[in-house]
């Protein structure tokens, strides 16, 4: 019995050996990488300065909102304040429970309109349509049925006047220049049909008139790990995948796209979880479908900051969702498995979230019972294994620290040298025990997720004021 469970341990121990090897491996190259092309862009910068000025395309921001009376004025204020020459505001009001759609209408004195709306892509049924007289930019407030996220967006394409949309969160807040940068590179290339902005944790910025005047990491160690998280993925994979036009997901909470394509392809899938991811592997499928030439950018100067969740219990809501959300976007767009038509977007993009997203934390966890097993037959070589972990911990923490110092470089912040030894600590605090809790999390996300599949999960929101309370 002993001769078989230690060869099973063997088999099990040179599996994880080369799966982590494989993934410290392109973590160390899309670090590299994205490092390399972020100082490419600073470099740049001036040579866009010069050229942005006389062009633009028209876009009609997006704003789904449930529930979000606490920030939706704050938010649509600050949008009216960006840099931009031609652009309007819609916000798609989905059923809402709470005063979402009463304080925008107080705040910005609306008044309800007859307006027909051509229906091209499927929503719930609209209830009112309310514009705001007299503002800069052209505000309008559209009341529906409730009917998820994706739904909600649907509606905002078809009630949306100008060729592009983005889409972002009602609880995030854009720099001035976000929607310039953002729309870069569709001047630069026709064939562009979508883009995805840089996401960052809220809670660190102090903002005044859409421009950054204070960074700090904030307190709470659930937010604080975020923030580390979110700079390593962004400046990772996105930037590496955006080499070969293989970028597979745009946050919903920062997005640009072609309005044309989009309605070609069937618009969002109300159906789905990730309803932002879902839709860009639909782009992807549909445009090789049908030998479209196409382009789906990244764009790490166009700056979007988002509040995420700080207590471990919507933490582990918002995990679950985005889990099931990765579930299904592969499941329903599985022709790309290994697929030549595809090609890198095949090979690479589709392997990673494969092996390294949704199949990574059955593996972790695979592996902490393996470890157990192994104790438990006297196999298991204790000081080695502490050695291995701590090992891994710091070459995280490496590449964590790195993602996260460049993007402080990149946008002229300044810190305090006890939030750069917060950040240390969180980075060794994610990879010894957030990563395993958020894994048994995902693991265990599909446990009801047919009775939750259309709701919108939504975490406490709090205005910016009460950030460092």
């Amino acid at each position: 019995m002993n001769g078989w469970v230690e060869i099973f341990l063997r088999g099990v121990g040179t599996f994880f050996l080369l799966y982590l090897i494989l993934y410290a491996t392109y973590l160390f190259l899309s670090v590299l990488v994205g490092a390399w092309r972020l100082y490419q862009h600073d470099r740049m910068a001036q040579i866009r300065n010069e050229l942005r000025h006389d062009y633009y395309v028209p876009i009609s921001v997006l704003v789904p909102a449930y529930n979000e009376e606490v920030t939706i004025v704050d938010s649509v204020r600050s949008l009216m304040e960006l840099n931009y020459r031609l652009y309007e505001i819609i916000v798609i009001d989905d059923g809402s429970k709470d005063e979402t759609a009463a304080r925008l209408i107080e705040a910005f004195s609306m008044r309800r309109v007859e307006r027909p709306v051509h229906l091209r892509l499927k929503c719930r049924p609209l209830k009112a349509v309310y514009e705001a007289p007299g503002t800069k930019v052209k505000l309008t407030l559209v009341r529906k049925e409730n009917g998820g996220k994706g739904d909600s967006l649907n509606m905002g394409i078809n009630v949306s006047r100008y060729p592009y949309f983005l889409c972002m969160d009602a609880d995030s807040l854009l720099q001035k220049d976000s929607l310039e940068k953002i729309a870069q590179p569709v001047l630069e290339d026709d064939c562009v049909v979508a883009v995805g902005g840089l996401i960052r944790v809220a809670q660190c910025v102090e903002m005044e008139n859409g421009e950054v005047v204070g960074y700090h990491l904030p307190a709470n160690p659930v937010t604080c790990m975020q923030v580390m998280e979110y700079d390593r993925s962004f400046l990772a994979s996105r930037i590496l995948m955006d080499q070969f036009n293989g970028n597979l997901i745009i946050s919903g909470a920062f997005g640009l796209f072609k309005k044309e394509t989009v309605v070609a392809a069937g618009g969002y899938d109300a159906g789905t979880l990730g309803e932002d991811m879902e839709l860009v592997v639909k782009l992807h499928v549909y445009c090789r479908n049908n030998q479209q030439k196409y382009a789906i950018r990244y764009e790490p100067n166009a700056v979007c900051w988002s509040q995420a969740p700080t207590s471990l219990k919507d933490l582990m809501k918002q995990r679950r969702r985005w889990h099931l959300g990765l579930f299904q976007s592969m499941v329903l767009h599985r022709q790309i498995f290994a697929n030549p038509r595809f090609g890198l977007v095949s090979w690479i993009s589709y392997m990673y979230y494969l092996l390294f997203e949704l199949l990574s934390p059955v593996i972790e966890v695979f592996g902490i019972l393996t470890m157990v097993l192994a104790a438990c037959f006297g196999f298991l070589n204790v000081p080695f294994m502490l050695r291995y972990f701590l090992f891994y911990a710091a070459y995280g923490a490496a590449m964590t620290m790195t993602a996260f110092f460049q993007r402080i470089y990149t946008q002229n912040l300044r810190i305090t040298l006890l939030d750069a030894t917060r950040a240390l600590a969180m980075c060794f605090m994610e990879s010894l025990f957030f990563r395993y809790v958020l894994s048994f999390v995902r693991v265990t996300s599909f446990i009801g997720y047919k009775r939750k599949k259309n709701q919108w999960g939504a975490i406490k929101r709090v205005k910016q004021q009460e950030w460092k309370a």
